[in-house]
């Protein structure tokens, strides 16, 4: 059976995102995006952009400064080049990246106010038989350890690093922000109804900065909206 081709998908304002695979549109990415959007011109940075969701809906909220998507899957690069060709103002300002980001930004010093990740989110078990599903969802070619240090390698003093994960990496998580010099300042918790256990929490660093933590109230997702603008619209920000 041949794999299905790209199927372009609209945004709230109307920005086209190719989805294919497992590089598709999650609630994961939308909520991130909206948690960390960047001021309209400053500098920002989508680390394993995938199809470049975050990168994408951040131009479809207003972002127009530069923004490089960086991403190690040719499919998927491939996915959020097709997507910059056919809107020329998104191209001219998203950048897309074709390799790995443990390299990327290597001895060009601090210059990105924001940098956000969507990383895989397992650590161990055993991954997909499909290789492009194995990598999006396993520390295959970079670890949450290698994340961090980009970020704190890209962004510039008080810059922010922005994120999600399970809850179950939260201490893992916040360990290695520690060492990465990032200071956990806004905490987030996703759940899918009041009541029941969070999956997912967002979570924003500062770069150098002092201790102080902001836990915001729980993000509860209601039942029949996966993602779109009505939740995006209630999230705060």
């Amino acid at each position: 059976m041949s794999p299905r081709p790209p199927r372009p998908e609209r945004l709230d304002n109307g920005t086209v995102v190719y989805t294919a695979g497992p590089h598709r549109i999650g609630t994961d990415g939308l909520l991130l995006a909206r948690f960390c959007l960047p001021r309209r011109a400053q500098r920002a940075a989508d680390l394993g952009s995938g199809c470049g969701i975050v990168a994408l809906a951040w131009h479809d909220a207003g972002h127009r400064g530069p923004c490089a998507a960086v991403e190690i899957s040719e499919t998927a690069h491939e996915l959020l080049a097709r997507a910059l060709a056919e809107q020329p103002e998104a191209a001219g300002h998203i950048r897309a990246v074709w390799g790995d980001l443990r390299e990327f930004g290597a001895g060009e010093g601090p210059a990105f106010d924001l940098v956000a990740c969507n990383p895989p989110y397992f650590a161990a078990g055993r991954p997909s038989p499909d290789p492009e599903r194995a990598a999006a969802r396993h520390e295959q070619t970079a670890t949450f350890a290698d994340v961090t240090a980009c970020a704190a390698r890209l962004l510039r003093d008080g810059g922010r690093f922005a994120f999600c994960l399970p809850p179950d990496r939260l201490a893992q998580a916040f360990g290695l922000l520690a060492a990465a010099r990032l200071e956990p300042k806004r905490l987030r918790f996703v759940k899918k109804e009041p009541g029941r256990p969070p999956w997912l929490f967002l979570c924003e660093a500062q770069k150098n900065r002092r201790p102080g933590l902001r836990v915001e109230p729980d993000l509860c997702l209601r039942a029949g909206v996966p993602y779109g603008g009505e939740i995006l619209a209630n999230m705060g920000g």
